[in-house]
């Protein structure tokens, strides 16, 4: 695999979209999703569960931690390697044509403010910079499904010769690989995210 630096390198040759997923891979935070059935909890999920699970009959999620902006500045931990790439990644293309967009499963926060603020105190300006796609609004159905809608919206615009995808999902990168079947002419590059620890798949 490639050194972070060849990587570098190599993405100031091309124009280039990479997507960052947010939880797991640039955050870890407590926040869940529940799963509610005739108004009781059911069980509750982490973000991981989430892009996974399934519901069952009379069954629905209960977003409420996961839009509460509160919640997500309290209980955030950033993951500093993992961090450190995506603002080496920005900071490069704005020198080309490339961009970066981050991409959470996770429907609007309540507090748009306070988002902004966080991202801009790890050094992402998500105002001006780059642009977070909050893939929950669309309700297509599985995480992945969403994520999927929001990529293919910016390959269709983009005109991108590369593609790189950084998520903690098996199911999202499988789903961002099928992708290259409609963009033949684009190099797709996935890497699959645990623990801060990055492995291309």
């Amino acid at each position: 695999m490639l050194s972070f630096s060849s990587f570098l390198l190599e993405e100031a040759q091309k124009k280039t979209l990479t997507v960052f997923d947010i939880d797991d891979t640039l955050f870890t935070s407590s926040s869940k999703v529940r799963v509610m059935k005739d108004g009781k909890l059911v069980r509750e999920l982490s973000p991981l569960e989430y892009n996974d699970d399934k519901l069952q009959p009379d069954e629905e999620y209960d977003y409420s931690e996961f839009r509460s902006a509160e919640k997500f500045s309290k209980t955030a931990q950033p993951i500093d390697k993992m961090l450190d790439k995506a603002r080496n990644i920005i900071s490069l293309s704005k020198s080309n044509e490339s961009r970066v967009i981050l991409v959470t499963a996770r429907a609007d926060f309540d507090d748009k403010k306070k988002i902004i603020d966080i991202f801009k105190r790890h050094g992402i300006d998500i105002k001006n910079d780059v642009y977070l796609e909050r893939a929950g609004n669309l309700n297509l159905g599985a995480a992945a499904k969403n994520k999927k809608y929001i990529i293919h919206k910016h390959l269709r615009r983009g005109g991108y010769n590369k593609v790189n995808f950084f998520d903690d999902s098996m199911k999202n990168i499988t789903m961002f690989k099928s992708l290259n079947k409609e963009y033949p002419e684009a190099e797709f590059k996935a890497y699959l995210v645990t623990d801060g620890k990055v492995k291309k798949v």
